[in-house]
């Protein structure tokens, strides 16, 4: 039965890419970037859309949130996952309102009037069946996919507008978008210094510097210890994130924290380079996956027996950046100051989708 194949290579895949998950987040298994999850995800889901059975954008959804909710519990400290199912349920949303005749946005405002006479959000509304939804739905997140493939270079392209001769940029560990933002700027001729702080105890940082010396920027590593004594002659941060919380924050790669605080202190303006697919309805600290921990192996070698047996160490992975330290963020769609987006997010998902 060829039904049942399609559903089987569907299931193969969707278990392959949890394993996938569950391995790059324990750190046994290839570390890959966050715009490469979001893009598997969305491919993934687009396959979900178009081999699934379903007969209305009520039972699309459910099938979508029931693979969601799998998919963001295999990783929970991956955001990205989540954020890309938020999108493709707000794109069904959008599609079937379309197809219905009326406009998402209208479906919107009208659901606090709903609220209060219904007591409650009813999916009723979704059970209409409507023929062409699926290729609509499916034509909607190719050109989601679209967009993902051209974020890094749509903000690379803005790096000329931020980044003067002769300045000194500081940045830390490595972020590839951040990477491709100060390259496309070296690539027109800009010429400016960058300091990379280490990151320690992982050091990307010194990879990060490799990277832009063969590409001819100047580059000097100190280590984070010496953030706040060189931030005194550097004239922007630039920084990458892990993820961008609800309020404008940031969960970032641990010592980001401390280099925003440098910064503040000497008034030096920190800019945060990400795409939108890292925009998380999430908030600091509401649950312990805000969290995650590794091995302090590298903190404290397991050949200091005496001492570890005294002590308990932890190694945090990210740090979290509250929005009053930063002062603007660059995404694919241009520059954004921190109160701004509450703004993205309901542009982004639908306030039902927040949790999945």
């Amino acid at each position: 039965m060829p039904g049942s194949d399609r559903e089987t290579e569907l299931t193969e895949r969707i278990e392959a890419f949890l394993s996938d998950l569950k391995r790059g987040g324990s750190g046994t298994g290839p570390l890959r970037g966050s715009a490469e999850t979001a893009r598997e995800t969305t491919s993934l889901l687009r396959r979900v859309i178009s081999q699934a059975r379903w007969s209305s954008a009520g039972d699309l959804m459910e099938i979508i949130r029931k693979e969601g909710r799998r998919m963001a519990t295999a990783q929970p400290s991956e955001t990205t996952v989540g954020n890309m199912i938020r999108r493709v349920l707000k794109i069904i949303r959008e599609e079937y309102a379309r197809s219905r005749g009326s406009s998402e946005e209208t479906d919107q405002q009208e659901s606090l009037h709903k609220l209060l006479t219904t007591g409650g959000l009813s999916e009723e509304n979704f059970r209409q069946h409507f023929a062409p939804l699926k290729s609509n739905v499916i034509e909607a997140v190719n050109e989601l996919l679209t967009e993902l493939e051209g974020t890094t270079d749509n903000i690379a392209m803005q790096a000329l507008e931020h980044i003067h001769s002769n300045e000194v940029i500081m940045t830390i560990g490595r972020s590839r978008t951040v990477e491709a933002f100060l390259k496309d700027a070296a690539r027109k001729q800009r010429k400016f210094h960058v300091i990379v702080a280490e990151c320690a105890p992982f050091c990307q940082g010194h990879e990060m510097a490799t990277s832009l010396s063969t590409a001819g920027i100047e580059t000097t590593v100190i280590t984070d210890a010496a953030i706040f004594a060189v931030m005194s002659r550097v004239n922007k941060v630039i920084i990458g994130t892990q993820t961008v919380l609800a309020n404008g924050g940031l969960r970032a790669v641990n010592g980001t924290h401390t280099l925003a605080l440098a910064a503040k202190h000497h008034s030096t303006p920190l800019i945060v380079c990400a795409p939108m697919f890292k925009l998380s309805p999430q908030f600091p600290n509401e649950e312990d996956t805000f969290h995650k921990f590794v091995s302090p192996h590298e903190v404290l070698p397991f050949t200091e027996g005496e001492i570890l047996s005294k002590v308990n160490v932890h190694c945090p992975v990210y740090d979290y950046v509250p929005p009053e330290l930063i002062t603007l963020f660059i995404s694919n769609i241009g520059g954004h100051a921190p109160s701004y987006i509450y703004r993205l997010m309901s542009e982004l998902y639908h306030p039902e989708d927040h949790e999945l």
